[in-house]
């Protein structure tokens, strides 16, 4: 399978497997919902994954992906303030957790140009 066609497979995968964990292991998410946020940490948990289970069946299907792709680089930078809590509420925490938690905020970036390549790829198919 070329790389072309196996990229949009991998991103679902990645947001399939995401998607499974925050709804069977809702609790470590449910610790980094901004509080800002309306509603209970549980419930943007739950939508959380269920979005991330539908952009990855949006992105398996090729007359669809174009559009899931788009939708999953703003859910990437929609996330991204989960990820900023993250790192703040864990900057007193060992080393190794604290740098795991530093190290998801520029991992966000290529997320957002992956999801964005598979869209330019995916031009004129759908």
């Amino acid at each position: 399978m070329p790389r072309s066609e196996r990229s949009p497979l991998l991103l679902a995968g990645l947001l399939a497997t995401a998607g499974v964990a925050h709804l069977t292991r809702p609790r470590p998410f449910d610790a980094i919902v901004p509080r800002s946020l309306p509603g209970t940490p549980r419930t943007w948990t739950r939508v959380s994954g269920v979005a991330e289970l539908g952009l990855a069946a949006g992105l398996a299907l090729p007359r669809t992906r174009r559009a899931a792709a788009l939708t999953a680089a703003a859910f990437f930078v929609g996330v991204f303030p989960a990820n900023v809590k993250m790192a703040w509420d864990w900057r007193h925490r060992p080393t190794p957790q604290k740098a795991a938690a530093l190290g998801r905020l520029p991992v966000q970036v290529p997320l957002v140009l992956w999801a964005r390549a598979v869209a330019r790829s995916s031009e004129g198919r759908s």
